[in-house]
């Protein structure tokens, strides 16, 4: 299906032609439109339209619909009952079926409940690197505007602790994206803010091309380098043995693909950072489960 169905996507409340760019985003809209009306789910609104990806609130942070399993809502009701200072933003965690952050309940809750399966699908999709998860956690950083690290905001969306194959301590900082593109906007405020100390993290990691940097300062990777800056400083910091940085996406999400070859190119190592799609970790979790929320 290349051109864009109106008719079709009207009558399911998914047609948003301005809002979606790419084929793979009215896809995936009109998909979360029909897995609602599945599951007999009202749809919300948003400045008076109905629209078919979202969830009528307050039903939607009441019953916690947005999540696949009674498991998976219990951690969301502990995490937001405590966020400390993890950034959650509402009403998009309980109302928008396109958020990456219900994303993340949905691929890795059941996970911090199960750690036997985490680590036998996480031991693949790191082959092997990972040989024990310790614990998984949720919008972590190991301290938000800390000097010590990249002072800056940056928080990994899934932290996953582990334990190495000669024992040693590491971690897996997962950046997950669904739906959306890549943000373009902020990130002169954030380099003329921040940058002398990005600078000086990217040298003591030693994986970045010099002749590249300037991709990485001001244009539309500076997020990616971020949160891979993030996973090299809290190594460095904290004395973990081993780390690496992971983007997670759709495999039909277009500008992250894109995104991922043109940051490879500014690595002279690429051995801290790793792209997983959402399809592979899916296909993973069903080799070693067969339990109906991965399907799902």
């Amino acid at each position: 299906m290349s051109e864009r169905p109106k008719e079709l996507l009207q009558r399911h409340h998914a047609w948003e032609p301005k809002t979606d760019e790419r084929g793979f985003q009215w896809r995936l809209r009109l998909l979360q439109s029909l897995w609602r009306e599945e599951k007999g789910i009202a749809a919300g609104e948003d400045h008076g339209k109905t629209r078919g990806a979202r969830l009528a609130m307050p039903a939607a942070k009441d019953a916690l619909s947005n999540y696949l399993t009674p498991g998976i809502r219990e951690v969301v009701r502990r995490e937001l009952a405590n966020p400390g200072d993890k950034l959650y933003g509402a009403p998009r965690i309980y109302d928008n079926l396109l958020s990456s952050q219900p994303l993340c309940f949905n691929l890795f809750g059941e996970l911090t409940l199960d750690l036997d399966l985490a680590t036998r699908a996480l031991a693949d999709m790191s082959e092997g690197r990972i040989a024990r998860v310790n614990a998984i956690d949720f919008e972590f950083s190991p301290g938000r505007k800390d000097s010590r690290y990249t002072g800056d905001r940056s928080a990994f969306d899934v932290y996953v602790r582990y334990e190495t194959r000669s024992g040693g301590k590491g971690f897996a900082g997962i950046e997950v994206k669904y739906h959306e593109s890549l943000n373009i906007g902020d990130e002169q405020e954030h380099y003329e803010k921040h940058g002398e100390r990005y600078d000086e993290v990217a040298g003591v990691m030693g994986c970045f091309r010099e002749a590249e940097l300037d991709r990485l300062r001001g244009s539309r990777l500076q997020q990616i380098w971020r949160d891979h800056l993030l996973m090299g400083v809290h190594k460095e910091v904290d004395g973990f043995e081993d780390a690496f940085f992971v983007l997670l996406h759709p495999e039909a999400n277009s500008w992250f693909s894109e995104a991922v070859q043109e940051y490879r190119q500014c690595l002279s190592d690429d051995d801290s950072f790793r792209s997983w799609t959402l399809e592979d970790l899916v296909e993973r979790l069903m080799v070693h489960s067969s339990a109906e929320w991965i399907r799902d």
